[in-house]
């Protein structure tokens, strides 16, 4: 009984993961500024490590859990690079909005 429970619970898990994730690619595409976009990346990246554990311990294949480490570490310098970016440039107009974007 309690093998079924943690199975459904894993299937629970990545579903609201799973959901979670298309809200942040919404997020991504939507994002009024690059700072707001930058937050969706790392959002991203950490539920994709997110899925890649669940499904690594949902199917006992633990050689996932190098994909989760890849993932995560790829997710931090993509954030390191975009703000580095937003360092870089801080004169940059990435804090104004778009005319159309006021209504």
């Amino acid at each position: 009984m309690s093998n079924q429970l943690f199975e459904l619970s894993l299937v629970v898990l990545m579903t609201l993961l799973s959901f979670s994730l298309i809200l942040c690619f919404g997020r991504l595409l939507r994002g009024p500024n690059l700072p707001n976009r930058t937050v969706a990346f790392d959002l991203i990246s950490i539920h994709a490590v997110g899925i890649f554990v669940l499904f690594a311990v949902s199917s006992d294949s633990y050689v996932l859990l190098e994909g989760a480490i890849i993932t995560a570490v790829l997710g931090f310098l993509g954030t390191m690079m975009f703000a580095r970016a937003l360092e870089r440039f801080p004169h940059a107009r990435w804090l104004e909005r778009l005319p159309e974007e006021d209504e």
